[in-house]
Parts: structure tokens; sequence; C-alpha cells
């Protein structure tokens, strides 16, 4: 797998947020079939910094209901990579 197709999106929450500062972890949607080795490839890669470990889960959709009309949520996968001690990776700097 290419490194920009393991890895989506950044999650951004107030929970990951004090991941971020408290625990050096950074949160990431990644695709359904990467494993930790290839996710911590691509973090490596694309922003250029050292991991200490990568955990990962599978988060289920939620069923939504609008009136009668029932529909679910997609899917996806959840990694939190935790950063090596000094490392950091800036998502808004300036913001």
């Amino acid at each position: 797998m290419i490194e920009y197709d393991v890895i989506k999106r950044p999650v951004i929450t107030e929970k990951t947020n004090i991941q971020k500062e408290d625990a050096n972890q950074i949160t990431f949607e990644v695709d359904r079939k990467a494993n930790r080795v290839e996710i911590r490839r691509a973090v490596e890669r694309i922003f250029n910094v050292r991991v200490a470990g990568v955990r990962t889960m599978q988060i289920k959709g939620k069923v939504k209901q609008r009136g009668r009309i029932v529909g679910k949520r997609r899917n996806w996968k959840k990694a939190i990579v935790t950063l090596m001690p000094g490392e950091r990776i800036d998502f808004f700097e300036g913001a």
C-alpha cells in the first residue's frame, strides 16, 4: 500500500487533543485493511517522525433514524499512534 492510501485523515476531537498534549499520541482514521506495521511506516514517512507504538481498533457505524427512515453510518478503523519523546506533529500551526 502507498503511504497516502493508508492514512485517510487525523481525528480531531477534544479527547484526541488531550491525548496529544498529555501522552504524545495522535489519532488517525486509516484504511480498514492496513495493519500496524503499514500504519507505522506511513506515519514515519509522511510526517518525518519516529513512532513508539501503534494501537488500532475497528469502529462500528452507528444506526441513525430520521422519522421512519433508518440508515447506518459506515464502519471505519482508528489508529492511535504514540510518538517518541521529543517528536511532534502540528496540524494547525498558528491557528
